[in-house]
């Protein structure tokens, strides 16, 4: 038993000599898989990490476009609580149209809407802005009308300096952003940023409606007449909605029919 014991612990010697001088010798063969396990576990996770950061790119994409989308309401919101805000003030009868084209003569300043005699639209009917006069309509169809803005050199507008009342008539340039009032007298009481107003004369535009600021005078002018630029107040060339006005009848000077009785009415000359 003493010889058996003693041949035990002689091989166990023998083991743990051998283990370590075959260790680094194993520790060399398994060195290459392991590390190819930890290049092959690199590589997935890398890959792994660009997968999910692509698809972190793409959400972050969509949540950009949501934004955007969020943004554009609001802004049409806004601009719709401008308008209503408009209507308001302003207290007649109205109702939106949207801009469905412009006229590219340079000469033209005129534009068509989506809006027409079934509408209850009719020729001579004064057209807005949130801000102020746009213009009026000047041909109407069934689905739509032509509204000829204040800036065109062909239309003239009554109005008044809003100040002191003093009466006078505003006459579009061929620019859309100026307005002239030809008929002042040198020594008339107008000044530079006098706010012009529609007078109610005419029997188109329904009075006190915002039209134009002075800009610039010239009364020194040895003519009959001194010079007054004007720029309008409403959005002439960005506008994308008008606002139909519902006051003044084109025939009788009387307040117009609503929406929806023009619409249940046949035009004049329609009887047969």
């Amino acid at each position: 038993m003493i010889g058996i014991d003693h041949r035990m612990r002689h091989l166990e010697g023998l083991r743990a000599a051998l283990s370590f001088i075959t260790y680094p010798l194993q520790y060399a063969a398994e060195a290459p898989a392991a590390m190819i396990d930890r290049v092959v576990s690199g590589i997935r996770t890398r890959a792994q990490l660009s997968r999910e950061n692509a698809r972190l790119r793409l959400e972050n994409q969509k949540l950009q476009g949501r934004m955007l989308r969020f943004q554009a309401l609001e802004e049409e919101n806004l601009r719709l609580r401008g308008q209503l805000g408009a209507v308001l003030k302003l207290g007649d009868r109205v109702s939106l149209a949207e801009i469905s084209a412009v006229d590219l003569d340079p000469y033209k300043h005129q534009v068509a809407i989506d809006r027409g005699s079934l509408a209850g639209v009719f020729p001579g009917q004064a057209v807005v802005d949130a801000k102020a006069v746009m213009g009026q309509v000047t041909h109407v169809s069934v689905l739509g009308a032509t509204v000829l803005l204040i800036t065109d050199a062909g239309h003239s507008l009554p109005i008044r300096v809003l100040r002191n009342g003093l009466r006078t008539i505003a006459v579009g340039t061929g620019q859309i952003d100026r307005l002239e009032l030809p008929f002042v007298l040198p020594n008339a009481d107008i000044r530079v940023g006098d706010l012009l107003v529609t007078s109610g004369l005419g029997g188109h535009f329904p009075p006190d409606y915002p039209v134009a600021r002075v800009v610039a005078l010239d009364t020194s002018n040895t003519g009959l007449f001194g010079k007054v630029v004007a720029e309008p107040l409403a959005e002439l060339a960005r506008a994308r909605e008008v606002m139909l006005v519902w006051s003044i009848d084109p025939g009788t000077g009387l307040t117009a029919p609503p929406p929806d009785r023009a619409m249940a009415e046949p035009p004049p000359g329609d009887d047969d």
